[in-house]
């Protein structure tokens, strides 16, 4: 990932995993007849995997196919006006042993729409990065109107 601006904080492993835990929202990277397709998803941390579940379609086939996925998930600290990003990469796997789905069952998975979601996939991470980055002031960016180029159509 890596930056050369001094702001960026590179994130270690387990500082990233203590953000994910704070939310339950990402979004999930796939490859799809060979271009990229993005899935926001509901997940959970599962002793140092991420569980979502789904019904299935594009999302299952793709991420269950030999094709690495990532998921990426955001956050803001308003406290320090700091902002983060935890990108997670592997392989998902489908939950099928009795054992294992019945540990998942209790995992706080509630997804947006109300179908039949019964299949619980576990991303199993072969790399975990993040950082953290100040948010800039909004005025950084405005523009005085006066130094702004007209159309020649108004």
């Amino acid at each position: 990932m890596g930056s050369d601006d001094p702001n960026v904080k590179e994130l270690a492993v387990d500082e990233c995993w203590a953000l994910l835990r704070t939310h339950d929202v990402g979004r999930l990277a796939v490859c799809v007849d060979d271009h990229p397709e993005i899935f926001p998803l509901n997940y959970a941390v599962d002793h140092g995997t991420i569980v979502f579940r789904s019904a299935p379609g594009t999302k299952v086939s793709a991420a269950l196919s030999d094709a690495l996925v990532a998921l990426e998930v955001d956050g803001y600290l308003s406290d320090s006006h700091e902002a983060w990003s935890v990108v997670i990469k592997g392989r998902a796997e489908g939950i099928r042993e009795i054992g294992d789905l019945v540990d998942t069952v209790d995992l706080p998975l509630f997804p947006w729409q109300p179908e039949t979601k019964n299949l619980f996939i576990r991303l199993v991470p072969t790399s975990v990065t993040g950082r953290r980055f100040p948010v800039a002031d909004p005025d950084t960016w405005r523009t005085p109107l006066s130094n702004v180029r007209r159309s020649p159509l108004e």
